[in-house]
């Protein structure tokens, strides 16, 4: 078990956390993108693939789609523990790639103080390599799919984020504004504010110039 200090997605979750100075070169900056899973549709993983590369300055790949680990298989509630997703995805991390995001369709949980068995949109290792963040609750009174997938998309790039060493923010429409502990946060934001880009760029990492591939929120 790897020792993290992970964020979990919507649930409130705050921590402490200094971003250290650090430059990476362009070419070292590969995302590499893990489908988990059937119940993924690629569509869903092409808008994930492009959300990133409209606000990161990033190489991003998608690995060829792998089984859900059965040993992350939670029977109790039929669904699959975050945590143990993310020490799978530690080791399907590519020589080379400088973060690895898993996808997948399938519900996903993990423990909330007293609560040991609490589902998630998603959850990364704070400051680290890997992060993983599920469609499952993204479709929670969705007009449609392609609402599911810009959901997606903005989970994506809040949880990787959090894995460039962003905290949640308290601006509102922020893309990486908690959610506590519902998707529908997202339906209101829109691209990363001026305080979290800044806190990127005091940390080394370059920033995409872009359109989001969503519409603006109506107001």
């Amino acid at each position: 078990m790897l020792h993290r200090r992970s964020f979990l997605s919507g649930l409130g979750a705050s921590a402490v956390v200094t971003l250290s100075p650090r430059l990476f070169a362009a070419d070292e900056r590969v995302i590499a993108i893990q489908p988990l899973g059937k119940l993924l549709p690629e569509a869903d993983v092409d808008l994930v693939k492009r959300a990133l590369a409209a606000f990161y300055v990033v190489k991003v790949t998608v690995l060829p789609r792998a089984e859900l680990p059965k040993r992350a298989y939670y029977k109790k509630r039929r669904r699959y523990r975050a945590e143990k997703l993310l020490d799978f995805l530690q080791q399907k991390k590519p020589d080379g790639a400088h973060r690895i995001l898993g996808l997948t369709g399938v519900d996903i949980s993990t423990t909330k103080g007293k609560i040991p068995d609490w589902g998630i949109l998603g959850l990364a290792s704070m400051d680290g390599t890997q992060c993983v963040l599920s469609e499952f609750r993204c479709k929670r009174r969705a007009k449609n799919k392609e609402h599911v997938r810009i959901r997606l998309g903005k989970v994506a790039v809040h949880e990787i984020g959090h894995t460039f060493g962003l905290p949640h923010c308290p601006n509102r429409g922020c893309l990486m504004e908690d959610g506590h502990g519902t998707v529908f946060t997202t339906d209101r934001e829109y691209d990363l504010c001026v305080d979290c880009r800044q806190k990127l760029i005091r940390a080394g990492y370059e920033l995409a110039d872009g359109d989001p591939p969503w519409p603006k929120p109506e107001k």
